[in-house]
């Protein structure tokens, strides 16, 4: 059975790439993932509207495996520390067989110690013509990755993971619903959490009561300007309970 994907190669390292059919778009974005763990990409690249971006020529992805470009018989990509200390630390020599190549793409790296992901990032990159994901693991990558290989470093949060496979495919989510022909009503995009420092308010749909729970009646009302101040206001008070450092940001509106 088909997965979708075909096979290329870049340098020695097996990659994955698309295959697309026509469009009344091109592809706006190619993004290259680099990690030692290509298999974890199978599934999530070929579902939802991410895989449909890949079918119509929209997304262009390229998985690409680390581990060919490790050092002797046994491929190693990791060493001790210096200085000593737990785990193994990402050696810089297969990442830079990699990534100089890929020089003229935007690179970023998956790590717990990088910037917050956030929606301008999410924005910026998906007007870059190339992006590549770097995929930490193990207990870090050596510093000389980033300080000469990397344009950004970047994390989902506040906690630690086993590695940046779960955060590239955040970001090649987050990136690709911005493409141009993706998501079949861009407005929606332009109205959802973040876009004006806020979260979005509660949604609702049919039927308006269900086990007694009610929709709130100003939306049944068809007074198009109570619904947009009522939206207004639970933006505000939503982003107050439960992201007040949002509104922090935005001066504290009331």
């Amino acid at each position: 059975m088909s997965t979708g994907f075909s096979a290329g190669v870049i340098g020695s390292a097996n990659c994955i790439y698309p295959r697309t059919r026509r469009s009344e778009y091109s592809v706006t974005v190619r993004i290259n993932i680099v990690t030692i763990f290509p298999e974890f990409f199978d599934s999530p690249l070929q579902v939802s509207l991410v895989g449909k971006a890949r079918q119509d020529g929209l997304l262009e992805v390229a998985v690409i495996d680390l581990r060919p470009f490790g050092k002797g018989f046994h491929r190693q990509l990791d060493d001790a520390p210096f200085g000593g200390g737990p785990g193994m630390i990402m050696m810089v020599e297969p990442l830079d067989q990699v990534l100089a190549p890929l020089a003229k793409s935007h690179r970023v790296l998956l790590a717990a110690a990088g910037s917050p992901l956030t929606q301008n990032r999410l924005d910026a990159w998906a007007e870059q013509d190339e992006l590549t994901l770097v995929c930490g693991r193990y207990e870090g990558v050596d510093q000389r990755v980033a300080d000469n290989l990397i344009d950004e470093e970047v994390s989902l949060g506040d906690y630690v993971l086993l590695g940046g496979e779960v955060g590239a495919l955040a970001i090649i989510e987050g990136v690709t619903r911005l493409l141009p022909g993706v998501v079949g009503n861009p407005d929606s995009i332009a109205t959802e959490s973040f876009r004006d420092g806020l979260l979005e308010e509660p949604q609702y749909t049919r039927p308006a009561e269900y086990r007694g729970w009610r929709v709130p009646d100003v939306l049944l009302s068809g007074d198009h300007g109570k619904v947009e101040e009522w939206r207004r206001q639970q933006r505000v008070e939503r982003t107050r309970s439960r992201r007040p450092d949002l509104l922090d940001e935005r001066g504290n509106e009331s």
